[in-house]
């Protein structure tokens, strides 16, 4: 009957001792309504949208001038020379493809520019997500918006023993 006392006693302390472990405190948030509620977003949307309106203009403006500079080569052709003509549409081949490449150019440059104004926006909110998890005391923050994972990891990490115990 003691040792089964006793048992009981050791039992109850372990489980205890890993119930007390096992309280990780665990919250969330949804980093992309954050991110769009923040100011610095409107802010650089607004950028962005300025950026994109200059190389809209100047796209515009470039395939207007290969469509008249068109227009009048179709209107001389029948009083050209066939060679003056296939000159004529070398040429405007070679303008397409400026025009194209403009275009690619634009949009690549548009990303780089979303790119390094999102980047500190981000940065200020892992901050300050990472600034009340540490306030809260909470070990583990989950990003609940579509797609996302850990944020915040505070807690035991197993990695180091599950490989010594693998003998990795």
């Amino acid at each position: 009957m003691k040792l089964f006392r006793n048992l009981l006693l050791v039992s109850v302390l372990f489980l205890g001792f890993t119930a007390a472990q096992a309280q990780s405190k665990v919250a969330h948030i949804n980093t992309q309504e954050l991110v769009q509620a923040m100011p610095e977003t409107k802010q650089m949307e607004e950028e962005l949208k300025k950026v994109a309106q200059t190389y809209d203009t100047d796209y515009k403006s470039q395939t207007n001038a290969l469509q008249a500079k068109l227009k009048k080569y179709d209107a001389e052709a029948p009083t050209q020379t066939d060679t003056e003509n296939a000159k004529r549409g070398a040429e405007v081949q070679e303008l397409q493809k400026k025009l194209q490449l403009y275009a690619q150019n634009a949009q690549q440059e548009l990303q780089k520019k979303q790119f390094d104004l999102y980047a500190p926006i981000e940065k200020k909110a892992q901050a300050a997500i990472k600034e009340v998890a540490t306030v809260k005391g909470i070990q583990y923050v989950l990003d609940s918006s579509p797609g996302k994972g850990l944020l915040v990891y505070t807690g035991e990490d197993l990695m180091t023993a599950v490989k010594t115990k693998l003998g990795i």
